[in-house]
């Protein structure tokens, strides 16, 4: 009886000791570090408590400007990602198995390449004397090279390029569990292509389109090496800023209240973002 006894409190400790390693590895390199950068915000040069970090940020334009600069470029990095993904997505979803394997393949491949390399090659192709102008100058369609590196357009190509397949493979997920016959069934009811892709397709695959929105929206506000190459000393985002306030000017406690007020905004933005979609969920379930 005893040893039954013992037998079910190791059986109903087992999940914790599994998950014990991850835990203390989370607790030592992330919690820890958060906490100790979050008390660090609130400290001055003399290492007394000070809220002046972030009455900073709130009383210098500067700094305002640059938050909206990370959140306009985050979201049309969104937008962006969304336009070009979903074309590929609706065409895995109705390909063969192996079609299909081929188009994720092509899709994940180049990010087994460093984003440092693949940025450095996006400077090839759009700089001043880059593939892009070089064609478009032997064409005579331009007689001057066109500035598509180091302002917002070229963070968001970037951007675009490194995330685009987080947009992809959501969408593509939600648009796997349509069922074929629904299409059929519209198709015999007599809607067009056009009339079942906005009452079906569409409807059907919003949870990929949020789930993609999150996430690319995330990394892009988080997003440090592709703004600072890309984006060069012309375009300042959160990220870029903070990383100089810590390393360039060794200004620590400034630099851990950019970070913090980065990290919020971008939970905020989210959230409200995720309540704005199930409210309107929840209204359409009890209109209908």
């Amino acid at each position: 009886m005893a040893s039954s006894t013992r037998a079910n409190r190791l059986m109903n400790r087992a999940p914790l000791l599994l998950l014990a390693p991850a835990m203390i590895i989370l607790l030592g390199v992330f919690i820890i570090p958060m906490i100790y950068i979050f008390l660090l915000s609130f400290q001055d040069e003399e290492q007394q408590f000070t809220i002046a970090n972030y009455l900073l940020f709130v009383q210098d334009p500067y700094y305002l400007q640059i938050m909206w600069r990370t959140i306009k470029v985050s979201l049309l990095t969104v937008i962006s990602c969304l336009v070009l993904a979903y074309p590929v997505a609706l065409f895995m979803s109705k390909a063969s198995g192996k079609v299909r394997g081929f188009v994720t393949f092509l899709i994940i491949s180049p990010h087994l390449i460093s984003v440092v390399i693949r940025n450095f090659g996006w400077v090839v192709i759009l700089g001043d004397k880059g593939w892009i102008n070089n064609t478009l100058i032997k064409l005579g369609i331009i007689q001057e090279p066109l500035r598509l590196l180091y302002n917002e357009l070229g963070v968001i190509i970037g951007l675009t390029d490194a995330f685009i397949v987080y947009m992809v493979l959501a969408i593509a997920t939600s648009l796997y569990s349509v069922d074929p016959s629904l299409h059929k069934a519209a198709g015999i009811l007599g809607a067009s292509r056009f009339t079942t892709f906005l009452t079906i397709t569409l409807p059907l695959s919003l949870p990929g389109i949020v789930a993609g929105t999150t996430l690319v929206f995330s990394l892009s506000m988080s997003a440090f090496v592709t703004p600072a190459l890309m984006g060069g000393t012309s375009v300042k985002v959160m990220p870029v800023i903070t990383y100089e306030k810590i390393m360039a000017t060794l200004n620590w406690p400034l630099g851990a209240a950019l970070a913090f007020l980065l990290l919020g905004s971008t939970v905020a933005l989210v959230t409200l973002f995720t309540r704005l979609v199930e409210t309107k969920r929840y209204k359409e379930v009890f209109s209908s």
